[in-house]
């Protein structure tokens, strides 16, 4: 009787644990009423490979250059997602992490949960909007506290950064907490 109490109070702290972590990792709300997507997003051409752009610091992405994602859809109809990025500069040692995502269902694609811990820890992904082609795309979720801006090249032209930022400033976003990703032979 004493060994499955004991599993479960280890359990439960790791639990307590790992959910204020969790906590430390978000920075401040940089857009108080996050609007929900209205484009639908194809997933199939959404998948690929993504630079990210810009974003908002946050915890798991400290100190990381040459932040790229990619997505494939899966046969089970989730996505898999694998992160990377350089740690301490663009020539930095890379860091990986895989996760999946599920698509929200009646979202036309837009808003999926993802998860890189398992079932402990499921984020929002949202596709707040995308360039037509699917060239580029912002993403945040509910809170505020994230946003990404990713292009499917490392280095787009300054009037494709102007439209991207634009847009991400007209959907509430605060721009002045962005912060601008290097890549490899791109300042």
């Amino acid at each position: 009787m004493r060994k499955p109490i004991r599993t479960l109070l280890i359990v439960g702290a790791a639990m307590v644990a790992l959910g204020g972590y969790a906590v430390l990792q978000r920075g401040p709300v940089g857009n108080p009423a996050v609007p929900a997507p209205t484009k639908p997003v194809d997933v199939e051409r959404y998948s690929g490979l993504w630079y990210e752009l810009a974003r908002y610091e946050n915890g798991f992405e400290r100190n990381c250059e040459a932040v790229t994602a990619r997505y494939a859809l899966r046969e089970d109809g989730e996505v898999s997602v694998l992160n990377t990025c350089r740690r301490g500069g663009v020539d930095g040692p890379e860091s990986r992490s895989e996760g999946r995502a599920r698509i929200v269902q009646d979202s036309g694609g837009a808003r999926l949960k993802v998860s890189f811990f398992g079932p402990f820890y499921v984020g929002d992904y949202w596709v707040l909007d995308r360039a037509d082609d699917y060239a580029w795309s912002i993403v945040g979720e509910p809170s505020g506290r994230y946003l990404w801006l990713l292009s499917r090249t490392p280095d787009p032209d300054a009037r494709t950064r102007a439209l991207i930022t634009e847009r991400a400033r007209a959907l509430g976003y605060d721009m002045d907490l962005v912060r601008w990703t290097r890549h490899e032979g791109v300042d």
